[in-house]
């Protein structure tokens, strides 16, 4: 069992109030995933720089910076807990070549010219305060709170996970066929960093839309492709969509006001949210692909 949540502002009104509104949501989600939490925040896009959000491991953000200045000269960093954003107009190519092969106590966590990506073990009102979500602003987020199923407790094995440029996923549920799927994908050239069946969805959807499918037709695609019990939420800078399998055992539950579209595994966590109590209430059908 693990807790699910995205929000899309549909208005500008409160795009300064988005973190603020996830960390609620976050913090109503901790009973159904105590083990770690992580979340993803869009921004407007950047269009001449990439930003990679990092995990240090075990590095310092003064030791990071050390190493990377090595290899790249036109950075900025951003420290937040034991992550930092790091911003630079190199294509991505040339960093995660370096990240991958230069300075590898670190951990690529997701990057972009609109996401930013955090995740951490322990409770999820603690890392939404060690991260300081409530002061984020941005257009859309997704968020999730994990009971661990399928791998350990670690950062790597928490959601969301990003497998390619300023795209994200989390998920509710268990995949029976995520070795298979993951072998496959292995075959086209597909990286995992991770045992996570979720990082498995990620790079199905990556791996399709690399290939020119939409974001809506490669989630109607994994209803034949991918095995199992879901609920998913998928970002991309545009927006983010939902689906639930045909059997639909994991619950959701929309609120949709003139500003706002809010998704959760439980409608509790968007009682804060306002104007929730003249909201248009519904719980997705399964297998329809719903698309803000």
């Amino acid at each position: 069992m693990c807790g699910i949540v995205g929000i899309y502002l549909k208005t500008k009104r409160y795009e300064k109030h988005l973190g603020k509104f996830l960390s609620g949501m976050l913090d109503g989600m901790a009973t159904r995933g105590p083990d770690s939490a992580g979340f993803a925040i869009y921004t407007k896009e950047n269009k001449n720089k990439f930003k990679y959000s990092i995990c240090l491991n075990q590095l310092t953000d003064k030791e990071f910076k050390k190493k990377i200045s090595k290899f790249l000269k036109k950075i900025s960093l951003k420290t937040f807990s034991d992550h930092v954003v790091m911003e630079t107009d190199e294509k991505p190519k040339k960093v995660l070549e370096i990240l991958d092969s230069k300075i590898k106590e670190v951990s690529l966590v997701g990057y972009g010219k609109s996401i930013n990506i955090f995740k951490q073990t322990g409770n999820p009102r603690d890392v939404v305060r060690n991260f300081k979500l409530s002061s984020f602003s941005g257009t859309h987020a997704i968020g999730h709170t994990r009971m661990a199923t399928e791998s350990a407790i670690t950062t790597q094995g928490s959601h969301p996970y990003s497998t390619s440029e300023d795209e994200c996923l989390v998920h509710n549920g268990s995949l029976s066929n995520h070795n298979n799927i993951r072998r496959s994908l292995k075959k086209e050239g597909q990286k995992f960093n991770s045992e996570n069946d979720t990082e498995v969805a990620a790079g199905y959807i990556s791996n399709q839309i690399s290939k020119g499918e939409s974001l809506e037709k490669t989630l109607k695609n994994s209803l034949k492709d991918l095995d199992g019990f879901y609920t998913f939420i998928a970002g991309t800078k545009d927006g983010f969509a939902l689906l639930r399998d045909e059997i639909a055992c994991k619950p959701a539950v929309v609120a949709e006001t003139k500003d706002y579209v809010a998704v959760a595994s439980e409608f509790q966590c968007m009682s804060h949210l306002p104007n929730v109590n003249t909201a248009k209430i519904f719980e997705p059908k399964p297998g329809i692909v719903y698309h803000w």
